[in-house]
């Protein structure tokens, strides 16, 4: 048997895109902020992680707490009845939808299907971190494009296009910038691709749309394009982690492929498959952020506070010292996200909360305000 001096580190066993792979940050929990800081977890507002302040719907909720009844039982392994009812909606064979672990575990099996060590992904920058965390772990390039005006340029994405190429994403609203690509725009910028290119549309934010883009006649038209949503925004089931993925029955065959069995649970199934039901609470939701966007983007002027105009449930500022800004907000329990991780180390992203969340969140950054200047 070899000594212990002898032996191989785990680091040593594994592979070096692990190694090297970048750490996620996410918004931090209540409980974490109360423990820190001594305060009552009561009375903190998280505003960090875009997620919906209204909640799910309460048809929602009843549906998961029966569905609790039946966990001894594996959850149905291919979400038969949430992908029937997803395909309803979208017009498309069932076939033709994949159900994940939240949308990023499909941005995983994209990477398990598609990516080798080697291939180029073209995304924008700013965007969200997890496109370019997949490419690292296969070993792949990540080509990152700059935004003009906050928004995805999709002329010098193009441009970006070479033989090694295998995906390109697009999130529109993007996170963090909250700013949309018009439906003329994707269109064209999709028939400009090489069919050696996967394209891959992230609608995570879509529903706050009034008119989200359409790109089901270019999956018709056999483009390559697979399409991403969540039930993690306006569905206000994050803590469920349920996300969703339309494309070719081809493509959508593909990734199931490499996709690990019961990779979503029973009572996220049963939960969501009520949430997309309740149309009443969806369209309460989305309008009560168009109010809280508002809001926000009225106060932020006022206060004389750069921002960039955003069609999604949030906001980005530039507030000076975002870490700063970060630190001090959540002493008085006020949970925000700070930018640093996307290069924009001078802003805070903040989500639309409710009136009375938005109130106090802007009578804080109002006193910070002062103070900084």
């Amino acid at each position: 048997m070899p000594s212990e001096l002898s032996s191989p580190t785990f680091n040593d066993l594994a592979r070096q895109e692990a190694l090297c792979q970048p750490i996620y940050e996410p918004g931090k929990p209540i409980d974490d902020v109360a423990r820190e800081l001594g305060l009552d977890p009561t009375t903190i507002i998280k505003l960090a992680s875009n997620e919906n302040p209204l909640g799910p719907s309460p048809r929602a909720v009843e549906a998961g707490c029966k569905a609790m009844g039946d966990i001894r039982l594996y959850p149905d392994g291919g979400c038969c009845e949430l992908r029937r009812r997803l395909a309803e909606r979208l017009e498309l064979g069932a076939d033709q939808v994949i159900l994940g672990n939240g949308s990023n575990e499909i941005i995983e099996l994209l990477g398990h299907v598609f990516l080798t060590p080697g291939d180029e992904v073209v995304m924008g920058t700013p965007a969200f971190v997890v496109y370019k965390l997949v490419t690292l772990l296969f070993g792949a390039r990540p080509v990152e494009v700059g935004l003009t005006d906050y928004r995805h340029d999709l002329g010098r994405m193009a441009d970006a296009v070479t033989g090694q190429t295998k995906l390109i994403f697009l999130p529109s609203p993007n996170n963090p910038t909250g700013t949309a690509n018009t439906q003329d725009e994707i269109e064209a910028f999709v028939l400009s691709l090489p069919q050696s290119v996967v394209f891959v549309f992230d609608e995570a934010y879509a529903e706050y749309l009034d008119r989200p883009p359409d790109l089901r006649p270019l999956i018709a038209a056999g483009r390559k394009v697979v399409c991403l949503r969540t039930f993690s925004k306006i569905y206000g089931l994050a803590g469920l982690r349920v996300g969703y993925g339309y494309g070719s029955v081809e493509l959508i065959a593909l990734l199931n492929r490499v996709r690990q069995p019961f990779n979503l649970n029973a009572v996220a199934q049963a939960t969501a498959v009520a949430a997309l039901d309740d149309n009443g609470h969806r369209e309460h939701c989305r309008l009560s952020n168009q109010k809280g966007l508002v809001q926000i983007s009225e106060a932020f002027k006022r206060l004389g506070l750069e921002h960039i105009p955003s069609v999604a449930n949030f906001v980005t500022v530039r507030v000076g010292d975002g870490r700063g800004f970060f630190q001090a907000l959540q002493e008085v329990g006020v949970v925000v996200r700070p930018m640093e991780g996307y290069g924009m180390a001078n802003w805070i992203r903040v989500t639309v909360g409710t009136y009375d969340e938005n109130e106090r969140l802007l009578a804080e950054l109002e006193k910070l305000t002062e103070l900084a200047r």
